[in-house]
């Protein structure tokens, strides 16, 4: 399995960029979203449930993701899972998430813990100006998520942009690869692509030897961290 990272602010595309990888790979992918891995809400109040940072690293459960990344490696389904973005509670959508030869993991923190770092075989930082990433935000959260303009300003100038500088920007120093223009990047979204193709080739052929020929044709070539 191959497994690549793709981080960046909110607003930066990464869906985007995930779906764009995905129609360029020649092998099954999934995706695993870390806005899924959000904590359960639903026992405060309605109010109380309004003033939670969602864009603080412990929002999250980097924990369970961690080890369903690890049972995703090793060959084992894991729960599908699902989020309530409106009323900020778990819902469950039912199902199996099964494993497959790529991996795409994404989400504003999926640098943030080591332990995934460590898992992924590429990591992809979207580079998008933040004036660009508001924007998006403002019209996704109008049209998803039932949300004011003025909930969307007091969240951003209170949690998102502060959560932004101190722990998802500083983040892109862990990265191989910086994109800039985010999810809509379509060559940037080629190359990764084929860069996960040789990846998995190497891995195979760790596996299955194969003939000297077929080694020597194969391209050898790193993505590096660039601006």
């Amino acid at each position: 399995m191959v497994i690549v990272g793709i981080c960046g602010a909110s607003g930066s595309g990464k869906s985007t960029f995930c779906r764009n990888i995905r129609r360029r790979l020649e092998l099954p992918s999934v995706v695993l979203p870390l806005d899924t891995y959000y904590r359960d809400a639903s026992h405060l109040s309605p109010e109380e449930r309004r003033r939670l940072n969602f864009d603080a690293p412990e929002s999250f459960e980097l924990e369970d993701y961690c080890r369903d990344i690890r049972a995703l490696k090793a060959g084992r389904s894991v729960p599908r899972r699902g989020y309530d973005y409106v009323n900020h509670c778990r819902k469950d959508p039912g199902g199996k998430l099964r494993p497959a030869p790529v991996l795409l993991l994404e989400g504003i923190h999926v640098f943030y813990d080591k332990r995934v770092r460590s898992l992924c075989d590429l990591k992809v930082f979207l580079q998008v100006d933040p004036d660009l990433c508001l924007l998006r935000r403002i019209a996704r959260d109008l049209r998803d998520r039932g949300r004011t303009i003025e909930d969307i300003s007091r969240q951003y100038l209170s949690q998102v942009k502060p959560m932004y500088e101190q722990h998802v920007r500083p983040a892109a120093q862990h990265c191989d690869l910086l994109v800039p223009g985010g999810g809509q990047n379509l060559a940037a979204a080629q190359a990764v692509a084929a860069h996960i193709l040789r990846l998995a080739g190497a891995k195979g052929k760790a596996v299955h030897p194969t003939s000297q020929r077929q080694k020597d044709a194969a391209p050898s070539s790193n993505l590096t961290c660039g601006s």
